[in-house]
């Protein structure tokens, strides 16, 4: 239940069903004719909230900044259709609530605290306007993935590679010599063989790490229009020049 402390702050708040299902935001409080208590507030659903529903207010429980009702959003859109522009409910209108309701009907309801909490008995006109209220929701407009594939390249690389090949080489017979030459049988038959070698390219591979790739996200601000349509109420004065002061002329 809300205590009666609270009334003047509904205006505005969001009324939710059974489910949690958002209904719309309170409108106006209604009370009866007969006893002055609150008994019924409009809740404005629809499109842009521009259609307005009637809910008793012993029906509404709070729960946290919302107000929940115990019953689904269809039977709310579902009420019988009520024009309270005039302030007040009809006779007829306020028994085809009652009887939605399933309550027995007592005649006389009339609007207190209309829109923004002001009293029924203020002899002042509350002016109301929509005003834009923008949220922002976070959602996903991409992704992204690392791959790893392998890929074939012809690599040459030149390397320095030695040979070893023959040379004759012919010396004369000279005094630094002489005893070699002649420490020798006088004639003979001999042969003397030398190995030649060269080095050759020898290839292998071995697989070594060289970088670190990974994915990070940056945050980059910019700047969005958002166009929408309010509403806002005017109040224009109608007034015989007669009647006004002219003490108070501005």
């Amino acid at each position: 239940m809300i205590d009666q402390g609270g009334y003047r702050d509904l205006p505005g708040r969001v009324v939710v069903d059974r489910d949690g299902e958002k209904i719309g935001k309170i409108g106006e409080l209604y009370v009866d004719d007969q006893t002055n208590q609150p008994k019924w507030v409009t809740v404005n659903t629809g499109l842009f909230g521009m259609r307005e529903s009637f809910v008793p207010l012993k029906d509404l429980t709070p729960r946290g900044d919302d107000l929940v009702l115990p019953y689904s959003k269809d039977k709310v859109k579902d009420a019988p259709n009520v024009d309270a522009a005039e302030g007040h409910l009809s006779v007829a209108e306020e028994a085809d609530l009652y009887r939605y309701d399933g309550q027995d009907y007592t005649a006389g309801v009339k609007p207190k605290y209309p829109g923004t909490g002001t009293r029924h008995d203020d002899d002042a006109m509350t002016r109301s306007e929509e005003q834009l209220r923008i949220d922002k929701e976070r959602v996903a407009t991409g992704h992204a993935r690392l791959r790893k594939y392998i890929d074939t390249e012809d690599v040459q690389v030149t390397v320095p590679v030695r040979k070893e090949r023959v040379v004759v080489e012919r010396e004369p017979i000279t005094d630094a010599n002489r005893d070699e030459a002649y420490s020798g049988p006088e004639l003979t038959e001999s042969e003397y063989e030398v190995t030649t070698y060269e080095e050759r390219p020898v290839v292998t591979k071995e697989t070594v790490p060289v970088e670190r790739v990974r994915l990070t996200t940056e945050v980059e601000t910019d700047q969005e229009t958002v166009s929408e349509t309010v509403r806002k109420e005017r109040i224009e004065e109608d007034i015989d020049d007669d009647d006004i002061d002219p003490r108070r002329r501005r």
